[in-house]
């Protein structure tokens, strides 16, 4: 199981959102790239990017540094946030991000997510699942769509879609640690979960290790606010979950550098 630093960019600094909430932001940094090539020396073997501003926009607003994390850093990088169309897409991987993620994308446009698939292959467009009370929420996760997280991958997988990533946005940015529950729903329709939202502890990390060493869908795990809080520290979170699950964390991570 992977251990995914994420950079969160807010108007070109390096953020936390409390909840998905925008007006509760806790800044980390105003160099985004020094940040992910800490992340990075520090062992992360991917680091995952989003683009708040994008998200709220309908387009991506900081591809710019984005795109000088990937030429900087010697890791892939995956991108969410804002991408919307072909040509999000494929301005994305023309900057070096090796990976974008869908999601309002996936609820309100299912036949662009279908061509994105056919386009650049599975291991190139993945889909963000990120959940309040149960139900897929969009558009910065302001609005809320009619599909629950499993109902939403279901759709997916019939589209070619193989990885997720799930965020518990009642949790994200809380540090009030892991519900497995949706997780364990959302691996039942056979699809690769990243789980994110709520680790604030290595106990959280061990909790999820175990989880991959049951279902082996779950092949990685998003940190954010606990290790920019020093609750949790990135070498010791790698030994305990890709030390447990180094056949998932090798399945993920197949994510060509590009």
């Amino acid at each position: 199981m992977l251990v995914i630093p994420a950079i969160d960019l807010h108007e070109g600094k390096c953020v936390r959102l409390y909840q998905g909430d925008y007006a509760q932001v806790t800044e980390y940094s105003d160099d985004p790239v020094e940040v992910a090539e800490s992340w990075a020396a520090a062992g992360a073997r991917m680091l995952h990017t989003v683009d708040l501003d994008g998200a709220r926009a309908g387009r991506p607003v900081n591809l710019e540094i984005v795109g000088r994390i990937a030429r900087r850093v010697g890791v892939p990088v995956q991108l969410g946030g804002g991408i919307r169309s072909v040509g999000d897409v494929e301005e994305a991987f023309e900057a070096g991000v090796a990976r974008v993620l869908l999601g309002t994308a996936a609820c309100e446009d299912p036949a662009l997510v279908a061509t994105l698939v056919r386009r650049f292959g599975a291991e190139r467009v993945a889909v963000s699942i990120d959940c309040r009370g149960g139900v897929a929420v969009t558009r910065g996760w302001l609005d809320s769509s009619q599909l629950s997280g499993a109902e939403l991958a279901a759709a997916m997988l019939a589209l070619g879609v193989r990885e997720f990533v799930y965020t518990d946005v009642s949790r994200d940015g809380t540090l009030r640690g892991v519900d497995t529950g949706p997780i364990e729903e959302i691996l039942a329709t056979g699809a690769h979960v990243v789980a994110a939202g709520g680790v604030g502890s290595l106990d959280d990390l061990r909790r999820l290790a175990a989880l991959a060493l049951r279902q082996k869908g779950l092949v990685g795990a998003i940190i954010g606010r606990a290790l920019y809080a020093g609750a949790v520290d990135l070498v010791e979170a790698i030994t305990i979950a890709e030390g447990r699950s180094r056949r998932n964390a090798q399945t993920y991570h197949t994510v060509p550098r590009h």
